[in-house]
């Protein structure tokens, strides 16, 4: 099969597919990612890519998923949306559906309301202005967001965020940012958020101070959600 993969798949009919991330590797992470579950919830994947963790949504029980992407699926990124194309029909999926969609055009509006749990994984460090897409984020999640990003000074005791010169980080031009765990939640209570957790994904404290997190954080109903 002639396509680059990212995301990995263990198919029902004994195919699989080797991506740059293994599939013990996503399981493990899927586990973090739906620990408070979604069974009966409306779920929206930011930045699905091939797909795993809006199909992975969709299995644990979702009752339904919208999978968003544009850098991947037809902007500049070198992914593609063929390998999420391809998957869903061989996983038998019938309730996740596709929006190609810039991240800063998210809003209740363009995606036809709120969801009850919004996955933000991978993307916060590609982008160039990390508080205005968790706005964009925040916008859309009714109660839950999950965020998996890249972290950095985590030794500052003030809300701090790290900027990446080109291909610094992990050889990538487009890696950006990374924030402490204070910045994020400082970022995501201005956008409404009163509940978080946070767990490791890998290595809590590398000896580079550069690793990654979970983020859970669920809206305090009480504060207006800024659109």
């Amino acid at each position: 099969m002639q396509r680059d993969w990212f995301h990995s798949y263990a198919f029902p009919d004994g195919e699989t597919i080797d991506g740059i991330k293994s599939l013990g590797l996503l399981q493990t992470e899927a586990d973090e990612v739906f620990r408070h579950g979604v069974e009966g919830r409306t779920v929206l994947d930011i930045g699905a890519w091939d797909g795993f963790f809006s199909y992975e949504a969709e299995r644990r029980g979702a009752r339904r998923v919208l999978a968003t992407d544009h850098f991947c699926w037809s902007g500049p990124g070198w992914g593609t949306k063929e390998g999420f194309d391809y998957a869903g029909p061989k996983l038998g999926s019938t309730r996740v559906e596709a929006l190609d969609i810039d991240l800063p055009d998210l809003s209740p509006e363009t995606l036809g309301g709120r969801f009850d749990t919004v996955l933000f994984l991978g993307v916060l460090y590609h982008v160039k202005d990390p508080y205005g897409c968790c706005e964009r984020a925040a916008s859309v999640a009714a109660d839950h967001l999950v965020l998996e990003t890249v972290f950095a000074l985590e030794d500052v005791d003030t809300p701090a965020m790290r900027y990446f010169r080109p291909r610094e980080l992990n050889n990538d031009p487009t890696n950006f940012w990374a924030q402490n765990r204070l910045c994020l939640e400082a970022m995501f209570r201005d956008l409404g958020f009163g509940r978080f957790e946070f767990h490791p994904n890998g290595d809590p404290a590398p000896a580079s101070g550069i690793g990654r997190y979970f983020m859970h954080a669920w809206r305090d109903q009480s504060a207006p959600v800024r659109d």
